[in-house]
């Protein structure tokens, strides 16, 4: 069975996982602690980081992009349409949701490993306010949840789950439609409701 290096508060390894289901893929989730740098990580990802999928045969895809194309290849298309229009919003929505969470991790490793003097005030302020920017444009405009959903929809679900883990109480107000959308993504697939960040 396939192996998904993961940690529970990565969105990236939630949208990889909840993939993996969507697609009615199976695969063995192994949590890593990325600081600790554990060999059965950096000899998959030299970059040392998470996900990383390792294939029966031994083969290693790391990022969570890649890592979604591959899952579509094996799945026969789960995740991604095959008309050219519907795949390109399916996977700009993917691009959208992994720049917000860009940002937010961004906004945490800067204050999780600096000291509290030398933590740039600006950097994080830019970085938040592009999150926020993201979060406005999809509030506007909430994808449609049809039955069958793409990587973007399970993407902006991590990033949403991810959200209410770290930032909750900072973005929710004036979002409505995001929290809403977010509640009935869950409704609609409990399966992968229990994926998200942790």
């Amino acid at each position: 069975m396939p192996k998904v290096l993961y940690s529970s508060a990565s969105p990236y390894s939630a949208k990889v996982r909840m993939a993996a289901a969507y697609a009615g893929l199976p695969v063995q989730a192994v949590a890593v602690d990325t600081n600790a740098e554990p060999s059965e990580l950096i000899d998959s990802n030299p970059l040392g980081k998470i996900p990383v999928l390792i294939t029966d045969d031994g083969q290693s895809i790391h990022d969570s992009r890649a890592i979604t194309q591959y899952l579509n290849r094996v799945s026969g298309n789960a995740l991604f349409p095959r008309h050219a229009d519907k795949r390109t919003h399916a996977e700009v929505l993917e691009a959208l949701a992994d720049g917000i969470c860009d940002c937010l991790l961004a906004h945490v490793y800067e204050r999780r490993s600096r000291p509290e003097d030398k933590i740039h005030q600006a950097w994080l302020d830019k970085q938040w306010s592009k999150a926020l920017r993201a979060l406005d444009r999809l509030n506007a405009e909430p994808p449609k949840l049809p039955k069958k959903i793409t990587a973007g929809h399970i993407a902006l679900r991590a990033t949403l789950g991810y959200l209410a883990l770290r930032f909750g109480g900072q973005w929710e107000r004036g979002r409505g439609k995001l929290t809403r959308w977010a509640a009935r993504f869950d409704t609609k697939f409990p399966e992968l409701a229990a994926l998200i960040p942790k």
